[in-house]
This record gives C-alpha cells, sequence and structure tokens, in this order.
C-alpha cells in the first residue's frame, strides 16, 4: 500500500510557487498581446510546457515519495514531450495545437486530482492541487470537444487558464511553505 505524502511538497513548495508563477506570467502574455500569429503562441506554449515539465520533474529528483513517484515523473515527461513536438513543428495547424493542448491538459489535470485525492488524509488544502487538475481537465475536454475555435478566443481561452491554475498552484505551493514553517501535523520539517 501506498501514500502519498505532504513532505515532497513542502520540501519543494517552492517549485509548486514557480509553476504556479510561470503558468500568470504564460496567462497574462496571452491575455494582454492575442494578436500573437500561432507561430509565437504554439512557440510559448512549448518553453511553458518545457519548463512545467523539468519543474515536475525536479521536485521528484529533490524528494522522491515512497511508492507513486513515477506519477510525478510521468506528468513532467509529458510536459516536456509536449513542448518539444510543439517546438520542433511550429507550423502546426491550429487544430492540431488545440488538440495537443488539449490532451496535455486533460492527462495533467488527472494526475493531478489523483495527487490530491491521495492527499487528503494529510492535508486540508489539498482541494487546491485537486482544483488545478480539474481546471486543467475542463479546460482541455473543451479544447477536445471544440477544436475549431478561432486564434484569438483560444489565446484568450488558454491566457484565462493559465492564469487560474496558476493561482492555484502558487497557493498550494505558499501553503506548503507555511506547514513546513509551523512544523504542521505529522510534518516537523525545517525549511
Amino acid at each position: 500500500m501506498w501514500r502519498w505524502s505532504t513532505d515532497g511538497f513542502v520540501r519543494s513548495w517552492w517549485v509548486l510557487a514557480l509553476r504556479g508563477i510561470l503558468a500568470i506570467v504564460f496567462g497574462i502574455a496571452a491575455l494582454f498581446w492575442p494578436g500573437l500569429t500561432l507561430v509565437v503562441l504554439v512557440t510559448l506554449f512549448g518553453l511553458y510546457a518545457i519548463v512545467d515539465g523539468v519543474a515536475a520533474i525536479a521536485s521528484v529528483a529533490t524528494h522522491r515519495e515512497r511508492g507513486r513517484w513515477w506519477v510525478v515523473l510521468a506528468e513532467g515527461i509529458l510536459g516536456i514531450g509536449a513542448g518539444v513536438v510543439a517546438l520542433l513543428v511550429p507550423g502546426i495547424t491550429a487544430v492540431a495545437l488545440v488538440l495537443l493542448i488539449g490532451a496535455w491538459a486533460i492527462l495533467t489535470g488527472v494526475m493531478e486530482v489523483a495527487a490530491a485525492f491521495r492527499l487528503r488524509l494529510e492535508m486540508e488544502d489539498e482541494w487546491l492541487l485537486g482544483l488545478a487538475g480539474i481546471l486543467s481537465v475542463v479546460f482541455g475536454a473543451g479544447l477536445v470537444i471544440f477544436p475549431g475555435a478561432g486564434a484569438l478566443a483560444l489565446v484568450v481561452v488558454i491566457g484565462a487558464y493559465s492564469i487560474l491554475f496558476g493561482i492555484a498552484m502558487l497557493l498550494l505551493g505558499l501553503r506548503m511553505r507555511a506547514l513546513g514553517r509551523i512544523g504542521g501535523p505529522g510534518l516537523g520539517l525545517p525549511i
């Protein structure tokens, strides 16, 4: 039997916060520059997905939990893979981009919801990770169901999603930092 532990999240709170900040910055850039060409959007997404994937893998490397640490590793590998595909094929069509982003968001969201369920017995604010996961799944499903959305609408939706996701991840990171400082229930970790 395996279980998720908050210790890893507490120790790498800054990785969660960094992922949140990067998502917020990406979202703001998408909203304030809606006239971005599709190639620039693909490049921004590719870079963001690679950095997010590397951050997820770094969290595994800094503290590997007993049990299913491979889920976070898989999330990181998926992110890097999606980013590399986006960068290597910048002329990708709008529909292919929408489907690529949608599939990535769904897979990432499912993994985050699963992690939140595993953490629910160990911490009170696991809902933030669950919320980020649910937002990812809903966003991804919307893109897969309606792939014909225009590029401008896609930019606005991606920007809004990124900001909401980023806020949830940033809040989770800050909560983990606070838990580490007060030595939350069963943690006793000096940060």
